[in-house]
């Protein structure tokens, strides 16, 4: 009786699992954070948080890393841009595709050209032009720029998400301009933890009064 008792958790306990992972599925969406599970075995994406910037069933997924900041200052990797003369703050990894080109996102309250509105008052910025313009007005707490992005084709994304490689969560604008990028993974994988747990079926309830 005991071990048919068991097994019955077990089942239960598996079917959660899988009913929270199709749940992470149907989150997917632009303006989304992908949040790497501690078990993601790729290096490319180890303890990442990275920023859906497209996403469809047909098309794919398109994204930028988030979390990685390089130690290469914006002076370095824009030599030939006169406005980025004197700029400290540094260039990040946006992922493994296309290393050598890049994209900006920046904070502000007004549409800025052609760019791409991703959330709220975030923009994606991929125009050279723009990008040159941009890099003389904005500073660092609303402007990062982003060597290469991240990539998946039909169908792959949702197969890592139903595998547990990724936690689907909202975007915010404060963990994307974080001045301290390194902290934005703990502070999502760990909240999302809690989220999921405090989910789990058979977990006791706080008391109503």
């Amino acid at each position: 009786m005991c071990r048919v008792v068991a097994s019955f958790g077990l089942l239960l306990a598996l079917c959660s699992i899988a009913r929270a992972q199709n749940d992470e599925v149907d989150k997917l969406a632009p303006a989304r954070f992908l949040v790497a599970s501690r078990d993601l075995g790729d290096s490319n994406f180890a303890e990442t948080v990275v920023l859906l910037i497209d996403y469809s069933d047909e098309h794919g997924a398109m994204g930028l890393v988030i979390n990685r900041r390089s130690d290469v200052p914006l002076s370095r990797v824009f030599e030939d841009f006169q406005e980025a003369k004197g700029r400290s703050d540094p260039i990040y990894l946006g992922g493994p595709v296309e290393l050598g080109r890049v994209m900006a996102l920046l904070k502000t309250p007004a549409k800025p050209g052609d760019a791409k509105r991703v959330f709220g008052d975030v923009y994606l910025i991929s125009d050279k032009d723009l990008l040159q313009k941009t890099l003389a007005a904005a500073d660092a707490s609303t402007f990062h720029a982003y060597l290469g992005y991240a990539g998946w084709q039909p169908g792959q994304l949702e197969n890592e998400v139903e595998g547990g490689a990724w936690h689907v969560v909202a975007a915010d604008a404060a963990e994307v301009f974080h001045s301290d990028p390194e902290t934005v993974w703990p502070r999502l994988i760990r909240s999302t933890e809690t989220r999921i747990a405090l989910a789990a079926p058979g977990r006791p309830r706080p008391a109503t009064r």
